[in-house]
């Protein structure tokens, strides 16, 4: 028997076949497509000036972008809501990076989760090496600015010296082999938040992830990264505040023994272009 269809159901068939693989495959390329959603998180306070770039360099193959408001005084949302009508926009209800990142991962509906600082020194188009590294075996794409190939234009020498200091101690006790600890360009598969617990609420959550994740005994590969300088508004960041709040997680991680953890329960109020 003939497996032709009649030529009058041939195209509908065929129409229904290409329907079905579009909605289950996302082309990166014309060579490649990948099938996992990726969600991205932004945490924001008063970006509004910053968003438009971030937003431009985010691939449109991507499934989500939610971005977390950390209580904004500025037209932050707005801006974000007319860049993207689809925005997952998640109300911050605490206070700190941690806290928003918590909140925006209990919102994700993606497979795949890549963490993006809102002030625009981060390149989203890099956004395809970390999902690529995901696809290809590694459960957490961890960025470098230091690996071959990355780099940085907003790091003072005293910040690179304690980042490298930092690294180092946890290579050291953790048995990790990184090139850089405290860098907020990251992904991983959402499965990995059932391994480790996220417990902290400041800029020290970068560190306390790559730490866990090392514990968790999960796969981690570097992708290099460039970090360029803040296009508007001025960094929260403390060399010296920020760096005792790091070397302090790494000293209370030492004393904790390795186990399966899982991520605390944040309540988000979330909504698909709105806040709830």
């Amino acid at each position: 028997m003939s497996s032709v269809l009649p030529s009058s159901i041939r195209p509908a068939a065929e129409e229904t076949e290409a329907t079905r693989i579009k909605s289950e495959y996302r082309p990166i390329s014309s060579h490649l497509a990948i099938a996992p959603p990726v969600s991205v998180v932004i945490p924001a306070m008063n970006e509004a000036e910053n968003l438009p770039y971030v937003f431009r360099t985010l691939p449109d193959w991507i499934h989500e972008v939610v971005l977390v408001d950390g209580n904004s005084t500025d037209d932050t949302v707005r801006v974000a809501r007319e860049l993207r009508p689809d925005v997952v926009v998640v109300k911050q209800v605490g206070k700190g990076k941690g806290d928003a990142l918590i909140s925006g991962f209990a919102a994700c509906t993606g497979e795949i989760i890549v963490m993006v600082d809102a002030d625009g020194s981060a390149d989203g188009e890099e956004i395809v090496s970390y999902v690529s590294a995901l696809v290809g075996g590694a459960d957490f794409a961890k960025g470098s600015r230091f690996a071959n190939g990355g780099g940085t234009d907003d790091m003072t020498p005293v910040r690179k010296l304690g980042n490298w200091a930092l690294c180092t101690v946890v290579n050291r006790k953790f048995g990790a082999r990184y090139t850089d600890l405290c860098y907020g360009y990251n992904a991983f598969w959402k499965h990995c938040l059932d391994r480790i617990t996220l417990d902290c609420t400041g800029f020290e959550i970068e560190t306390l992830m790559n730490i866990r994740v090392v514990k968790a005994g999960l796969r981690v590969q570097e992708v290099p990264s460039h970090e360029y300088n803040r296009i508007h508004g001025v960094s929260n960041l403390s060399a010296v505040r920020d760096g005792l709040r790091v070397l302090r997680v790494i000293l209370k991680e030492k004393g904790v023994r390795r186990r399966v953890r899982r991520t605390a329960a944040v309540p988000a109020v979330i909504g698909r272009g709105q806040v709830l």
